[in-house]
């Protein structure tokens, strides 16, 4: 059985912890306001970028913490070329015929990048800056082209919005949305399966496992989890598409990185890529996917942000590239690679989330709120650092 006293269990969830702290904090601060269905809501919808490409950025620092300082200013350009694609003020494509370019658009740009740095070995970081520096001025310049008075475009098709933006099965606020509740108990009941199955395979085959008590508890408060947030989307008008999006990209990397060979792979580059190509693990390989992965993510974050603001404009996707690599460190993710989970990476970023949601709440001037997130950023990062010298 694993080791489950008081001190591994403590360090082993620290940053959840430090979450329902914080939210705890902020509950207090903000006479319950935070725990409205509104608010659940805005939680959500205000970080679906942030749990979209911190998935990419996460891919990018296991192959040893590489990261891409370009995410936030391709959303701009992107955005902006998906303006001029979809919008009635320019050419009003269909909405599938948009998507689809957009995606291919995004899948050329991380081509071009992953070849770059994995075939030329151009550093990662020089080669996302070049986009970084070009393409928030490219995406701003075809805005101007295409509408010189207000540079941003709007009039998005309906379809589009209610594909990224919109609710499942949707009723009034305050009106109890049963099918979200419903299926808040299937993915509960699903949590409570698979963390009880895998218990059992791994015990099959002879590997460490949870407690059984461990393995309550541990399903428990996921599924705890899930019905509270779905209980509180119930209410608040049902159950938003972004969630979809953002928990469905969750669950497929968390599957890649844990249960397939491809996503071992990320991990073995990082901890040593001279090990990893001794070992015959195609390195190159691995950080053009890595890379291309994250423009695909992008993409699709690029497409929740265009439509959640119902437009495309200059300032879209400004320092989304810093949130992304927040949610990582935070969610501790090894800063020189090889180490972090997708879980971990989701828990980074919601804790940023209600941070930032806390303090908009409160009021909190917006220079103090750049200084709670760069303590709270290097605070993960001191944690991160300690901790590994306790192991050593």
């Amino acid at each position: 059985m694993k080791n489950t006293s008081v001190a591994s269990i403590l360090k082993k969830n620290a940053m959840l912890i430090v979450l329902v702290l914080v939210y705890v904090l902020f509950l207090f601060l903000t006479h319950g306001d935070i725990f409205s269905s509104a608010n659940f809501s805005e939680l959500i919808n205000q970080n679906t970028y942030v749990f979209i490409l911190g998935t990419g950025m996460l891919m990018c620092m296991l192959t040893g913490g590489n990261i891409d300082l370009s995410c936030g200013a391709v959303v701009c350009l992107l955005g902006a070329i998906g303006g001029v694609f979809m919008s009635a003020q320019a050419m009003a494509m269909g909405t599938g015929v948009s998507i689809l370019l957009m995606l291919l658009i995004g899948i050329g740009y991380g081509v071009v990048l992953g070849f770059l740095i994995a075939y030329v070995h151009i550093p990662p970081w020089i080669a996302t800056l070049t986009g970084f520096l070009a393409f928030r001025g490219l995406g701003t310049e075809i805005l101007s082209v295409a509408n010189p008075d207000t540079k941003s475009l709007t009039n998005f098709p309906d379809t589009f919005k209610s594909i990224f933006y919109g609710r499942v099965f949707p009723t009034a606020e305050g009106v109890f949305n049963w099918p979200c509740f419903l299926f808040g108990l299937l993915a509960a009941g699903i949590v409570v399966l698979t963390v009880f199955m895998t218990r059992k395979n791994r015990l099959a085959k002879g590997y460490e496992a949870d407690s059984i008590q461990a393995a309550a508890a541990k399903s428990g408060i996921g599924a705890a989890a899930i019905l509270l947030l779905t209980y509180k989307l119930a209410y608040g008008g049902g159950l938003p598409t972004t969630l979809l999006w953002a928990a469905g990209i969750v669950l497929i990397y968390s599957f890649i990185t844990s249960k397939t060979t491809i996503g071992r792979h990320f991990y073995v580059v990082g901890s040593n890529i001279e090990a990893a190509r001794l070992s015959g693990v195609n390195t190159r390989r691995i950080m053009f996917v890595a890379y291309l992965n994250m423009a695909v993510l992008t993409s699709i974050a690029t497409m929740a942000n265009m439509a959640r603001f119902g437009n495309a404009f200059a300032n879209a996707g400004k320092n989304y590239e810093m949130d992304a690599i927040s949610a990582c460190v935070v969610g501790g993710v090894s800063a020189s690679g090889g180490a972090g989970s997708v879980l971990g990476m989701v828990i980074g970023a919601t804790l940023i989330g209600v941070i930032n949601l806390g303090m908009s709440l409160i009021k909190l001037d917006q220079n103090y709120q750049r200084v709670v997130k760069g303590a709270v950023l290097l605070a993960a990062v001191v944690f991160d650092i300690l901790s590994k010298k306790r192991e050593k």
